[in-house]
């Protein structure tokens, strides 16, 4: 054995340190080995050595022995190995020994496994070779005998001891390595020539083995490695993250190229290595953070993640527990990294939006909540993103439900109207997805928003949960009684909330799949309504019943068993006895019938009813309004009326013998006669109600076909003489009060029957609707004034679904036309030494009294009834298809008023303006959200939806495609509009007031074409169109709009579209007829510009027309001038667009102060100015207001300077602009210290030395005036004015001091001193109560530097004054405190 030793030593000298034969010797080799074991001794000098140090070498399965401590054993040897003569060649024989004794592969486990200690040695002590290891002279030696073993064991595929891993093991947390950069030299080669087990075992012990000064070229190399070998990903990046490296960016960058590839189960390890690697130290790496997170919501959020989670093989639970896995990586990094955090909340994804809000405090969820709302309205989170989340990750989710949930109710409660819908859709699918549990908070959350008050929150949680009732019935029946709960709450509710609660209600007790515990409740609460005294309580009852008999009544779907699918015996029954019930208890009062048949009109509209149900409601209604309300034509009418009784506007003259008629007013007389009984079935009010009833009943009966009501169309009404209302003054109060409840009803009716005939298809019947809308717009105007002469009138009530039923009584007198102001209303009498003749005079007088009655007569007070739309029966959206026929004007009408072509159906100016009116209210209702608002304490609802019962049953969509369906029709009468007034002009030589103008036909229209503009723009501003499914909405309606001008219109493109749609409105811009007008078409090609997504390529055309527009001036027919608040509101929007679209804004405002006003200065009183006629003396102040605020917006875009700007005298340059401007308009009147506000901020950081001279100078002469005006208010004592001179004052010392700053940094301050300023009033005029204290020299030289104000000749200096400071300074929402400067201020000479 000692000579097997010895040859062995003398091989290993003669050959190299380390051998690659030795490191691929075969397993059989080192059997061999093993076989021959038992002959050798333990007398070489690796025994010797270690026997003498304390260790004892075992055989077999035996551990090795120690009986000293490791350290004193690491120091004997050492010492041994030093004290031996033959140093250091003995290193070497004892290395050739150790390899010797590790050839036997039990000996090697043994040298590999924890030394036994004997006797007092410690309790634990390390192995053989990891004490050797710990020997500075033998580490490196020893080292590369480990790595050159380690191959041999690589491809062991016993399930026991890992020999390759006890191996690395041995080099780990050692004191000192001797050479690391070799070791992961060596390291890096055999991880690539491992197996993958031992390449991950080798690759996480890095860090436990190499230094620090390692670390960054081991990172290099695993960088390259990663790329490679995806299969080590996750010990890659394990390591990483435990390394010490000082370029993390470029290994994190490496990370982020593979981030598309990783497996699914690696990618929680992945991302937080790279959430976990971004630091807040270096501001590059913050800003890096959010490209980072935006990669990873890439990844995660529906790209990489999607794909993965297809295509995998793994089971479902395991891809759920790896995306759990990553959130929560993500959640543990937003908790404690405020930078990720803030990064997330800029580059948003859903999932990690629900993180935030579960992890971080109040303020960070807020701040997510506010992150949701504006991605969601700029419609980056969209619902279809929404629901596939819901469906792929719906275990994920789960986890999260408490943020979903808060966030669902932070969107339904929010005021803006296009982000509720979201969480609508949030709380949908976490009904649809989650577990029982989660339903039912779900549910109590709709409840929850159901009973809070507040309109469109309640609509949408009813919505909510009538969809959730229709899609998931069986689910929902289980949490009726949360629902039920909502009854206690009614009082708050409107009708059309109630419906829809009764709807629900009434679905889940008594539908397909009922629910028998609520029925009774229902009956209950029902019963208990319908028998209340109390209007309000018996409304509900009637919608309740009625809803409970839909529900009851509806058509039941044909089972698969039963082909009898008509409704049980028994509901049918019960159905029967509801219906009695409610006829009964209706007729106790004309409005619940009213109301009654409204609701069934409703219910037979809406519902598929049972055939036999149908047959039981509509079985004796036509009988019934016969016998009630239809009378046969006879020679006289009999009976005691108020007014005389007469038959009017017979369209069947040619049966006038034998034919019928509405017996209006006898049963109007009956009513005011009989006003304290109570059963009053026949009453007017019903009239309408009734007969839509009946007409809905009879196109349910016969498919639309209205043959056996048709008589109804052109049957004349028993009303009296319409000549009444020429002499509606002689008349007494009650017939005052008569004849209009008279006009009321038969308007109403009128209107009934313009819905029910409108889509008649027959030219005859169209001819008669066309009648019908000429009779109504008749009647109004006959109302308007019947109304204007009874005050203290009764509205009778059209809609009985409304909040106030009982009537509304006129607040006050018809307004009466005020005297213009510098009128005189008497006449000045003639001087005695008149030249003119008595018999002139007398002429002169007669004229000037019958001109003042014609115009008196003109002028006669009326009342417009645009307010009392809520008093009048609503139109069907059917009835706007009117619209579709053309238009007629006073030149195809012969002497007789009538056209000359009777085939073709066409309207009058007239009917279009009522059609276009009613049009306008209900897309601006319908498209045009209200925000919500709760309703004020102790404050009377405001019912906005009055007058909208129907169409608040379809949906802004079906408006919008209504809409769009009409816009040929629309350009049509547009084009119409335009060609009327461009043949004025030509017949006139362009002049709106000529002979040939017709002043009723051109406010008729003038009105038309504003409406049509208003109603297109209201069209295109729906925000329904940014909607992704919308899209072809919106591009057919433009396309309407660009094939006016260019066919083809379907194959253009969207920036295509609206450039053409632009082009075309643009050329009405020639024929506006008033300024108002000309807004509605500068607003319209503002919204269809802003469509095509490049809104500011059309800002220099829409600058051009508010232009041309301010430099025209506007008559109205009769030649006097357009004046008035409206129209100084319109000019202020006009100027206000001219001012935000224009290039340069300080030139602009320029031009105008400094020309146009001082021409107005110059004209005559009633004269405007030259270059802008719409500047006069009226509407300078507006034009002021807008100016000052104007250049206020435009100094708040200068940017503040920096050190080593380049580009200063450019903002120099502009600052000097602004400050002429400004000085121009403080010598007007006064000025608004925000400006000086932005001045002390922003400009002395861009002043040069050479051009500051003149700026100040310019502005000083500003002060100066402003602080007159402080002294003209404080003298004046006027409080309005004084509220605003603590803040000016706190501007012009703020001013002072930062002047005195920078001249004092530019080393010239003594060009600054300060002295006495003397208070002066708006005059110049020293202020004597305050006289201050300077020498005769400041005195001689304030008066030659004193600016005197220029006066408007015909306004005060106290009102411009007063009006200047509300419209400027009032800006400044906040006075702060500061110190009152008691007449001294502050001279600057330079």
């Amino acid at each position: 054995m000692m000579r097997k030793k010895r040859r062995s030593s003398v091989e290993k000298a003669e050959g190299t340190t380390t051998t690659t034969s030795k490191a691929k010797k075969s397993r059989s080799s080192s059997r061999q080995s093993k076989e021959a074991v038992p002959e050798e001794t333990n007398e070489s000098v690796f025994g010797i050595f270690l026997r003498e140090a304390g260790v004892t070498l075992k055989h077999g399965g035996t551990p090795n022995e120690i009986a000293v401590d490791q350290v004193i054993f690491q120091k004997r040897v050492q010492k041994q190995l030093q004290k031996s003569p033959r140093y250091p060649g003995i290193v070497q024989e004892f290395i050739a020994g150790l390899e010797s004794h590790i050839e036997d592969a039990d000996r090697f486990r043994n040298s590999l496994l924890p030394c036994v200690p004997r006797l007092c040695a410690s309790s634990f002590q390390e192995s053989l070779l990891r004490m050797l290891l710990g020997i500075e002279m033998l580490q490196t030696l020893i080292i590369n005998t480990l790595l050159e073993k380690l191959p041999e064991f690589m491809l062991d595929g016993d399930g026991g001891l890992s020999i390759p891993r006890i191996i690395i093991n041995q080099l780990k947390w050692l004191d000192r390595i001797v050479d690391s950069k070799e070791l992961a030299t060596k390291l890096m080669e055999l991880v690539s020539v491992a197996p993958v087990d031992v390449q991950r075992d080798i690759i996480t012990s890095l860090p436990e083995i190499l230094e620090d000064s390692q670390h960054n070229d081991i990172a290099q190399e695993l960088n390259s490695l990663l790329q490679q070998n995806t299969q080590l990903t996750v010990p890659i990046l394990d390591v990483l993250s435990s390394l010490n490296l000082s370029s993390s960016i470029l290994v994190r960058s490496a990370v982020m190229s593979t981030l598309a590839a990783v497996q699914l189960e690696d990618l929680p390890v992945v991302v937080k290595f790279i959430l976990h690697s971004v630091s807040a130290s270096d501001a590059y790496e913050v800003r890096f953070s959010s490209l980072t997170l935006h990669q990873i919501g890439f990844c995660f959020g529906y790209f990489s993640l999607y794909n993965i989670y297809r295509s995998t093989n793994s089971p479902a639970t395991g891809r759920q527990d790896s995306v759990t896995l990553t959130l929560d990586g993500i959640k543990t990094a937003v908790r404690f990294q405020k930078t990720i955090s803030e990064a997330w909340i800029k580059v948003i994804d859903l999932l990690v939006l629900f993180i935030l809000h579960t992890t971080n405090a109040n303020q960070s969820r807020r701040a997510a909540e506010r992150v949701l709302k504006a991605k969601v309205r700029n419609g980056q989170i969209q619902e279809s993103l929404l629901q596939k989340t819901f469906r792929d990750y719906a275990q994920v989710m789960r986890g999260y439900f408490p943020s979903i949930l808060a966030l669902a109710q932070c969107l339904l409660r929010s005021p803006d109207p296009s982000v509720v819908p979201f969480g609508g859709h949030m709380y949908r699918h976490s009904f649809t997805v989650f577990d029982s549990y989660c339903q039912q908070e779900v549910v109590g959350s709709l409840v929850t928003h159901v009973c809070s008050g507040v309109g469109g929150e309640v609509d949408m949680a009813l919505e909510l949960l009538c969809g959730l009732v229709t899609e998931k019935p069986s689910e929902m029946a289980l949490y009726a009684v949360f629902v039920k709960g909502v009854l206690d709450y009614m009082d708050n509710l409107t009708p059309q909330q109630i419906r829809k609660l009764f709807n629900l209600l009434s679905t889940l007790a008594f539908g397909q799949q009922q629910g028998s515990h609520i029925q009774d409740d229902m009956h209950i609460v029902v019963r208990k309504q319908l028998s209340s005294t109390v209007p309000k309580y018996k409304r509900i009852g009637i919608i309740g019943a009625v809803m409970i008999i839909g529900s009851m009544g509806a058509l039941r779907s044909k089972g698969k068993d039963s082909q009898n699918s008509s409704i049980p015996q028994e509901m049918y029954r019960q159905l029967t006895a509801l219906l009695e019930l409610v006829q009964s208890s209706s007729q106790s009062s004309a409005e619940a019938t009213a109301l009654y048949y409204d609701e069934l009109a409703n219910l037979v509209l809406t519902s598929t009813l049972d055939p036999q149900v149908q047959e039981k409601i509509g079985s004796s209604v036509l009988n019934d309004f016969q016998d009630d309300f239809v009378v046969d034509l006879g020679p006289d009418i009999t009976g005691s009326f108020p007014l005389s009784a007469k038959v009017m506007y017979n369209l069947d003259e040619d049966e006038s013998q034998g034919g019928i008629a509405i017996n209006l007013l006898p049963l109007l007389a009956s009513d005011f006669q009989n006003k304290g009984e109570q059963s009053r079935r026949a009453s007017p009010l019903c009239l309408s109600p009734f007969f839509r009833l009946l007409r809905l009943c009879e196109e349910k009966q016969h498919q639309g076909d209205l043959e056996e009501i048709d008589a109804l169309l052109g049957c004349p009404l028993v009303l009296t003489d319409m000549d009444v209302g020429e002499k509606v003054e002689a008349l007494s109060k009650a017939e005052r009060e008569f004849f209009c409840t008279l006009l009321f009803h038969s308007i109403n009716w009128f209107r009934e029957v313009v819905n029910a005939f409108c889509r008649q298809k027959d030219t005859e019947m169209k001819m008669k609707v066309m009648t019908r809308l000429q009779n109504i717009t008749y009647l109004q105007t006959q109302l308007e004034k019947a109304l204007a002469a009874t005050p203290g009138y009764v509205l009778p009530v059209a809609n009985f679904d409304g909040e106030n039923t009982e009537g509304v009584t006129l607040s006050s007198a018809a307004p009466v036309n005020k005297t213009k102001k510098g009128q005189c209303t008497t006449k000045k009498a003639p001087g005695k030494n008149s030249s003119e003749s008595s018999s002139q005079l007398e002429e002169a007088t007669e004229k000037e009294k019958e001109k003042e009655k014609e115009k008196e007569k003109e002028t006669r007070p009326g009342i417009s009834l645009t307010s009392y739309r809520q008093f009048f029966r609503e139109l069907d959206m059917e009835v706007l298809s009117v619209l579709q026929c053309g238009l007629i004007s006073c030149s195809l009408l012969d002497s007789e008023l009538h056209t000359k072509v009777r085939e073709e159906v066409l309207l009058g100016p007239a009917e279009l303006v009522f059609l276009l009116e009613d049009m306008f209210r209900k897309v601006e209702f319908s498209l045009i959200a209200a925000p919500a608002k709760r309703t004020p304490f102790l404050k009377g609802k405001m019912d906005r939806s009055a007058g909208f019962s129907h169409l608040q049953q379809r949906s802004p969509k079906d408006i919008a495609s209504c809409s769009v369906q009409l816009l040929p029709a629309l350009c049509s009468h547009l084009e119409n509009c335009h060609n009327h007034f461009q043949t004025v002009l030509s017949e006139n030589n362009g002049v709106v007031d000529g002979p040939a103008t017709d002043v009723q036909e051109h406010q008729l229209m003038t009105t038309a074409y504003q409406l049509l503009l208003q109603v297109l723009n209201t069209t295109f501003s729906w925000s329904g169109f940014s909607q992704p499914g919308q899209r072809s909405l919106l591009k057919k309606a433009l396309g309407v709009l660009a094939g006016r001008l260019k066919e083809g219109g379907a194959e253009l493109s969207m920036e295509e579209l609206v450039k053409h749609s632009f082009e075309y409105l643009l050329n009405f811009r020639s024929t506006m007829p008033s300024l108002s007008t000309a807004l509605c078409l500068s607003q319209l090609l503002s919204t269809v510009s802003e469509k095509g997504g490049y809104s500011s390529a059309y800002r220099e055309q829409t600058a051009s027309l508010a232009r041309r527009f301010l430099s025209q001036e506007w008559v109205t027919p009769s030649g006097e001038k357009e004046r008035g608040t409206k129209f100084n509101e319109t000019l202020h929007t006009v100027l206000s667009i001219y001012l935000e679209h224009v290039d340069d804004v300080l030139k602009a405002v320029e031009e105008i102060a400094g020309e146009g006003i001082p021409e107005l200065l110059n004209a005559a009183k009633d004269e405007s100015s030259t270059s802008w006629p719409t500047l006069n003396r009226q509407t300078f102040l507006v034009f002021y207001k807008v100016l000052m605020a104007e250049l206020e917006k435009s100094v708040r875009k200068i940017p503040a300077a920096r050190t080593g700007d380049n580009v200063q005298s450019e903002k120099l340059l502009t600052w000097n602009l602004a400050v002429r401007d400004f000085h121009i308009l403080v010598n007007l009147v006064k000025v608004c210290h925000l400006f000086f506000f932005l001045l002390n901020n922003h400009m002395f950081q861009c002043l040069i030395k050479e051009d500051v001279q003149s700026l100040l100078k310019t502005f000083q002469l500003s002060t100066r005036q402003l602080h007159h005006m402080c002294g003209h208010s404080k003298i004046n004592q006027d409080t309005s004015l004084t509220n605003h001179v603590p803040a000016l004052k706190k501007s012009l010392e703020l001013f002072i001091y930062r002047v005195k700053a920078m001249l004092t940094l530019n080393n010239c301050q003594e060009a600054f001193w300060m002295g006495n300023l003397k208070n002066r009033n708006l005059k110049g005029e020293e202020i004597l109560s305050q006289r201050s204290q300077g020498s005769e020299n400041e005195e001689d030289e304030e008066e030659e530097e004193e600016q005197h104000v220029s006066h408007l000749q015909d306004q005060s200096e106290d009102e411009v004054l007063k009006l200047c400071f509300q419209a400027n300074l009032i800006t400044y929402g906040f006075c702060c405190r500061c110190k009152r400067i008691s007449g001294i201020i502050t001279r600057m000479h330079f």
